[in-house]
């Protein structure tokens, strides 16, 4: 039913990045699973283990094992189970399988798929709901998890549920809301849960009057407003209607959770209602939780004022000491330019993460200060931290080395990832390594890089067709460029921005009947790129006077430029899609 149309999309979505501090233990695990019998951990039950006549007792261990956040010991116990007996059931595999998914390794999913498909235990409706929530929880195999709902023979509401978030999980919401109109016909009866999803629907489409219906519903059918709450106040400050959201809030006469106020607060801040933010958070005591969401917001919105405001609050109710929060504020201020600011904060993190190190990184690069976010990546993995470099700190590493103009650097980054850590790259670190090779002239090793991330399997995103036609159009590699263009256009056919990259590019090589074709088919399409902009904060004006002056002191201060344009009039024409000959 929803397999064909859906599978090609969900094959496009990014893979789930795995902590690498859980790599030891994974190997560990593969390893036991096929070589080692006697492997265990510090926590791991016996592979010798005496298992009782009966299987519940052990699936109830198995399950405890999963409860308290402990995936490797399920999985030794299990695996232990099954060499010592044969009569596992669909319980059994259960608790496995959310194993699985807290592993975030989809081979280990698939062979319990495969155990279940032999002994037979995977028939029922409660084993294939599991299936279904490991696989769309691993990430990459989110397709065979639409394959396997399609395979149910009865359908609860449960089923429908994990349905339901494998394509929030995978960012499809239109698909979702597809789900939620088929339970509709199917009469299928909706739980609090459903309705909390569907709220996550209409925050992901921007769907106003949607959602209202969604919320009127809640109400006619009489559903526990406590339970709901949360995903009211989350979908009404995500479409900016803080004071619906404040109301359902409000309307609230009795307990409420600390969960409620974080997210009252943090939609607050996320739409720069600071005050209303701030009232939230005076009735009841501040949690990090809620500072830390806050933050997130005002770092979205670049609001340097607001941090500050709640890092004082932090520092006052000591909650400095909290990693998670420490982090949020190391990135606000980075984003905000006060890279000594994030500096100071991250050398007084006693327990740094792997997130800590990122962000200090990418706080360095993101402000131009490619060395030093080297520096930090050197102290990182050879200054005594035990915390590993996952993807996402390469990543930020080789965006450093980009802004900054280092080459050699960033090679050596791109080894490692792979090399020393046994990552492999990404669409992005390729796409970001493609754009170090081309800025630097190396349109050779640009291509050999390409070549290279085709051989491993990895699909070329449309970043990576930017990259390398931002790398033709410096080093006038004018044929490959053709080809570069080609295939990006055919990845985002509707994007503006896309398509004046490429028209840029044949202005760049003079071809100029090129451009007027796709400035037509803009126009046709009636597409428009997205201007440029810069968020400046200007306490103590109110709007309008605020752009008088502003627009006033611009004008003062381009009066007074003068830029000698003999030498760049011809770049600056054709970045404008004008012929050099124009006047």
């Amino acid at each position: 039913m929803f397999v064909r149309p859906l599978t090609a999309k969900l094959k496009q979505k990014t893979r789930e990045t795995l902590n690498l501090n859980h790599i030891p233990y994974i190997i560990g695990i593969f390893n036991h699973s096929f070589h080692d019998h006697t492997f265990r951990t510090a926590n791991s039950p016996s592979s010798h283990f005496h298992f009782p006549s009966d299987i519940s007792q052990t699936n109830s261990l198995i399950a405890s094992y999963v409860r308290r956040g402990d995936p490797v010991s399920a999985w030794t116990l299990f695996h232990s189970l099954r060499r010592a007996r044969s009569d596992v059931d669909a319980y059994t595999f259960t608790s496995v399988l959310r194993a699985c998914s807290l592993l975030l390794v989809s081979e280990l999913g698939t062979q319990v798929h495969a155990q279940m498909v032999k002994t037979g235990a995977d028939s029922g409706t409660v084993a294939k709901t599991a299936l279904v929530d490991m696989y769309s929880r691993c990430g990459t195999l989110a397709e065979e998890a639409v394959k396997v709902f399609d395979e149910m023979g009865h359908r609860d509401v449960v089923a429908w549920n994990a349905l339901l978030s494998c394509f929030l999980r995978c960012e499809l919401p239109v698909e979702a809301v597809g789900v939620l109109r088929a339970m509709g016909r199917e009469n299928v009866e909706i739980s609090e849960f459903t309705l909390c999803s569907a709220l996550k629907c209409c925050a992901s489409l921007k769907a106003l009057e949607l959602g209202r219906q969604v919320h009127g519903l809640v109400v006619c059918m009489g559903r526990d407003l406590v339970v709901l709450s949360t995903a009211l106040i989350d979908f009404y400050s995500s479409v900016g209607c803080v004071d619906d959201a404040l109301n359902v809030f409000y309307s609230l006469k009795g307990w409420k959770d600390d969960m409620m106020y974080n997210s009252m607060v943090s939609g607050c801040v996320r739409n720069r209602r600071y005050d209303e933010a701030f009232r939230v958070m005076g009735l009841v005591r501040p949690n990090a939780v809620a500072l830390t969401s806050a933050l997130v917001g005002c770092s979205e919105n670049l609001d340097l004022w607001a941090g500050k405001q709640i890092h004082c609050v932090a520092v006052r109710w000591g909650f400095t000491f909290e990693t998670q929060l420490c982090n949020a504020l190391l990135d606000m201020y980075a984003n905000c330019g006060k890279v000594l600011h994030a500096r100071s904060l991250f050398d007084g993190i006693c327990e740094k993460d792997v997130i800590s190190w990122t962000c200090m990184i990418d706080a360095y690069g993101r402000n131009g200060q490619g060395c030093e976010a080297i520096e930090v990546f050197q102290e990182m993995r050879e200054g005594g931290s035990k915390v590993l470099p996952n993807s996402v700190t390469f990543l930020s590493v080789l965006s450093a080395c980009d802004h900054s103009g280092l080459v050699e650097e960033g090679r050596k980054c791109f080894k490692l990832l792979r090399e020393k850590y046994g990552l492999e790259p990404d669409p992005e670190h390729y796409a970001c390594y493609i754009d170090i090779l081309g800025r630097a002239g190396n349109i050779g090793e640009v291509w050999s890089a390409y070549h290279n991330m085709v051989e491993q399997g990895t699909r070329p995103t449309a970043g990576v067709w930017v990259a390398l036609l931002n790398a033709c159009s410096l080093n006038q590699d004018v044929e490959r460029g053709e080809l570069a263009a080609k295939h990006l256009l055919q990845l985002e056919p509707d994007k503006a921005s896309y398509i004046v990259l490429v028209s840029n590019f044949y202005a760049t090589i003079g071809r100029w009947d090129c451009v007027d074709e796709l400035r037509s088919i803009m126009r046709a399409k009636g597409l428009v790129k997205e201007a440029g902009n810069s968020w400046i904060n200007a306490q103590g004006f109110n709007q309008h006077a605020r752009l008088q002056g502003l627009c006033w002191e611009f004008t003062k201060a381009l009066g007074h430029l003068s830029v000698k344009i003999g030498d760049i009039r011809s770049r600056v024409l054709i970045g404008l899609g004008i012929r050099p000959e124009s006047k």
